[in-house]
């Protein structure tokens, strides 16, 4: 049997969804999903400061990594410069999380698991229909300044599956950053806070309501302004379809 080391949380999800969870020797701090699985195994430390040497010392077979978050490439260096397997996953559209499904569970040696996870992700996610008149979302990585998810992403995706329009299309890469002079092209008509490395109990829409600059934009007007868990938006993995669903109820209200 294959002795795996999962570091980020979408890895880790993706392996227990595949069936696949009895291959898990250890995991990074941050996989918190499901809750009975990984807090029996050995935890290495959080994504960004994962312990190479605890990875090598339980001399996996293959550890699964990734190039998702800013940083992460420091952590793949240092595996790879250990001498350990490693199988890096760096979606940034829906198709590719779903590519990455297949190729996570083509390493695992169940890749027929695989198609039929993805498919079950994509048939969960339907497109809707959408209007010329859609709303315009937001979805902010981080509150201040304010960065959220442009079109290189697969948030970018899951919003046009909901049928919206992403607020950030314009900007040609994974994220954006929006200052007061970007805001006017921009207008979303609702923010959706998903902060990084934030429980969602923490999220404040008083902080986006109470910006300086933004009174004026549809989503304040009205104050449309919702939490939506960074587990649901921010891992390329099977809980996208929490998020997609949270997204089309999102848009049918800003309709």
């Amino acid at each position: 049997m294959l002795r795996v080391v999962s570091h980020t949380c979408s890895n880790t999800e993706i392996v227990c969804a595949l069936g696949c969870a009895h291959m898990l020797v250890a995991v990074d701090s941050d996989s918190d999903h499901p809750p009975e699985i990984v807090q029996c195994l050995p935890q290495l430390g959080r994504d960004l400061n994962l312990d190479v040497d605890a990875v090598r010392a339980l001399t996996p077979d293959l550890v699964l990594t990734s190039l998702t978050v800013p940083g992460h490439e420091r952590i793949v260096d240092a595996l790879q410069a250990a001498g350990l397997r490693c199988l890096v996953i760096d979606p940034q559209s829906l198709d590719e999380v779903f590519a990455s499904v297949h190729a996570i569970a083509e390493a695992l040696g169940v890749p027929e698991r695989g198609r039929a996870l993805a498919a079950q992700m994509d048939a969960a996610m339907p497109p809707r229909p959408q209007a010329s008149d859609a709303p315009r979302i937001l979805v902010e990585w981080w509150p201040k300044p304010v960065i959220g998810a442009a079109r290189r992403s697969w948030v970018h995706d899951l919003i046009e599956r909901a049928g919206g329009r992403n607020a950030l299309a314009a900007f040609d890469a994974k994220s954006a950053t929006v200052d007061t002079e970007a805001l006017a092209a921009v207008a979303p008509d609702a923010i959706v806070m998903s902060w990084c490395g934030v429980r969602v109990e923490k999220y404040r829409a008083e902080v986006v309501l109470g910006r300086d600059g933004w009174a004026q934009t549809g989503a304040l007007r009205a104050r449309r302004v919702y939490a939506i868990s960074e587990a649901f938006l921010g891992r390329p993995g099977p809980r996208l379809v929490e998020g997609y669903r949270a997204l089309r109820c999102i848009v049918e209200e800003a309709s």
